[in-house]
C-alpha cells in the first residue's frame, strides 16, 4: 500500500529503516544489472564485428565491376570539342581520331525589335509552329501581351520551343527581340515558324529570320558522317561521344584505356575494409593489468576464428585460375609486423601495366567458382552465415543472456515490491501497538496517582 508508511515515533527505530531493508534486498538486482549491461556491450561489439566484416563484402562489388576486374577511361586530346563517357560492360581499349566538321544545329527564329520587353504590347493573337510532333499554338491575350509575356507563355505551353529576349545593340531604338529555338539539334526535330498572327498591338510584330534545323558532320578516321544530336553513340562500342564544337580541318585524338587509377582505387578501398577488421581484432585482444575483460571481446573464441579466416584469405593461393599471380603478396598486399596490411601501390601498378589479364585472372577467375573474389565470398560467407555462423550464434548467445536477465530482474522486482509492501504493513502494525501500549501505560499512571491523593484526604478527615 503506498500509503503506509513508518516514521518510528513510537517504536524508536529509525524512520529510513524500511529504505535500507530494501537496499540491501536490491543488492542481486544490481548485480544482474551489472553483468546484463556489460552483455549489452558484448553485444554491441559483436554486432561491430560484423558490420566490419560486411565492410568487406561490400568492397567486392567494386572489385568485380560490371564486367570483371576492369575499369576503362576515355581520354580526349581537344576534351573542348569532343569528349565522352565510357559502358565498361560493352566498351573496348583502342584509339580513334574524330574531326568535327559542323556542329547539329536547333531550328530558330528571330522576330522584329521593340524598344523594351515589358511595357510595347504586340497584340492579340497567337504563334503557330509546325513540329514533327504536329501543328501546334500558343494564343495571346491583353494579360501577358508583351515580348516578357510572349516568352512566358510559350515556355509553359511545352511545345518544344524555348523563347528568349535578346537585347540587340545594334538598333538602338528597337534593341529587343525575341528568339525561339527548338529544345533538340538535327533534322529530326524539325520547326517551320509561320507568320505570326496579331492585331491591335503598338508596332508589328513578325519573324525577322528563321534558321532551319541542320544535322552536324563529323568525321571518325577520315569517314565522314552526319550526325543528329551533340550526344553520339554506336560509334565507338559502348562509348558515348559528347561533341562540344566545331573545329573542322583538325582530328581530336580520342582513346579508350584501362583506368589503373580506378583499379588500384577498389584494391586499396578492400585492403582498408579487411584492415578494419584486423584492427578490430587487435584493439580486442590487447589487455593490460587494467584490461576489464569482461567489456571486451578480449581471448573470445570468435576473435580467433575471424582471424584465422582473414589469414586464409590474404595467404592461401588461389588456385585454378590462369597466369601466374596465385597470392596476393605479388600484388603487393601482405602482412605487416603489428598484423594488419599493407599495400604497395607501386608493386601493384606494375603488375597491372605488366599484365593485366593476369591481375584480372587472379581476381575474378571464371566468375563463379574460381578466383580470389570468390573465394573471399565464401570465406566471409561462412563467418556471416545468419543459421551457423560464428558472428551469428555468439550473437544469439549474448541475446538470450540478456533476455534471461531481463526476465530475472522483472520477477525480482515484483518480489521486492511485495516484499517492501509487507515490511511496511508490519512496521505500520508495530507503531500502532507500540502508540496503544504508550496510551495505556500514560492511563494507568493516571489512575495510580489519583489513589494516592485520595487516600491521604481520607486519612487527614479520620484523625
Amino acid at each position: 500500500m503506498a500509503n503506509i508508511s513508518f516514521q518510528g515515533i513510537n517504536t524508536g527505530l529509525p524512520p529510513n529503516l524500511i529504505e535500507k531493508i530494501m537496499e540491501a534486498e536490491r543488492m542481486p538486482i544490481q548485480n544482474l544489472e551489472l553483468k546484463k549491461g556489460k552483455t549489452e556491450i558484448k553485444l554491441k561489439l559483436i554486432q561491430d564485428l560484423e558490420a566490419k566484416v560486411g565492410g568487406i563484402t561490400g568492397t567486392l562489388g567494386e572489385l568485380a565491376g560490371t564486367r570483371g576486374f576492369t575499369d576503362y577511361e576515355l581520354n580526349s586530346s581537344n576534351p573542348a570539342v569532343v569528349t565522352g563517357i565510357v559502358d565498361p560492360t560493352k566498351t573496348s581499349v583502342g584509339n580513334w581520331n574524330i574531326e568535327v566538321v559542323e556542329m547539329p544545329q536547333k531550328a530558330s527564329a528571330i522576330t522584329n525589335g521593340f524598344p523594351d520587353k515589358d511595357q510595347s504590347e504586340v497584340g492579340v493573337g497567337y504563334l503557330s509552329f509546325v513540329t514533327a510532333d504536329g501543328d501546334k499554338e500558343v494564343y495571346i491575350d491583353g494579360t501577358n501581351n508583351t515580348l516578357q509575356g510572349v516568352a512566358a507563355k510559350i515556355n509553359q505551353a511545352g511545345v518544344g520551343i524555348k523563347a528568349t529576349i535578346i537585347n540587340d545593340r545594334k538598333d538602338k531604338d528597337y534593341p529587343y527581340k525575341l528568339v525561339l529555338a527548338s529544345n533538340h539539334v538535327g533534322e529530326d526535330n524539325q520547326i517551320e515558324y509561320p507568320k505570326l498572327y496579331f492585331l491591335d498591338g503598338d508596332q508589328d510584330f513578325f519573324f525577322e529570320d528563321s534558321k532551319q534545323a541542320k544535322n552536324g558532320v563529323i568525321k571518325i578516321d577520315g569517314f565522314e558522317m552526319e550526325i543528329s544530336d551533340t550526344k553520339v553513340e554506336d560509334i565507338i562500342p559502348g562509348v558515348t561521344l559528347e561533341i562540344k564544337g566545331a573545329d573542322p580541318g583538325k582530328n581530336v585524338s580520342v582513346g579508350v584505356k584501362e583506368n589503373q587509377e580506378a583499379v588500384s582505387g577498389k584494391v586499396e578501398g578492400f585492403v582498408k575494409a579487411m584492415n578494419e577488421v584486423m584492427g578490430f581484432v587487435q584493439t580486442q585482444n590487447k589487455m593490460d593489468k587494467t584490461t576489464d575483460t569482461s567489456k571486451t571481446l578480449g581471448g573470445d573464441s570468435i576473435l580467433r576464428s575471424v582471424e584465422s579466416r582473414m589469414h586464409r584469405i590474404v595467404q592461401d593461393p588461389v588456385l585454378g585460375t590462369k597466369g601466374d599471380i596465385k597470392r596476393l603478396n605479388q600484388l603487393g598486399i601482405v602482412f605487416t609486423r603489428a598484423g594488419t596490411l599493407d599495400f604497395d601501390k607501386d608493386k601493384f601498378r606494375n603488375s597491372l601495366a605488366r599484365n593485366s589479364a593476369a591481375v584480372q585472372a587472379f581476381f575474378s577467375g571464371d566468375g563463379y567458382s574460381t578466383g580470389f573474389i570468390q573465394m573471399v565470398k565464401r570465406e566471409l560467407g561462412a563467418i556471416l552465415n545468419a543459421s551457423f555462423g560464428p558472428i551469428a550464434n555468439r550473437k544469439k548467445g549474448l541475446q538470450h543472456n540478456i533476455s534471461a536477465a531481463e526476465d530475472q530482474i522483472a520477477r525480482k522486482e515484483k518480489q521486492l515490491e511485495k516484499k517492501e509492501e509487507a515490511l511496511k504493513k508490519q512496521f505500520s502494525r508495530l507503531e500502532e501497538t507500540m502508540s496503544k501500549l504508550k496510551s495505556q501505560g500514560a492511563s494507568l499512571g493516571a489512575l495510580g496517582g489519583g489513589s494516592l491523593i485520595g487516600g491521604a484526604s481520607l486519612g487527614g478527615m479520620s484523625g
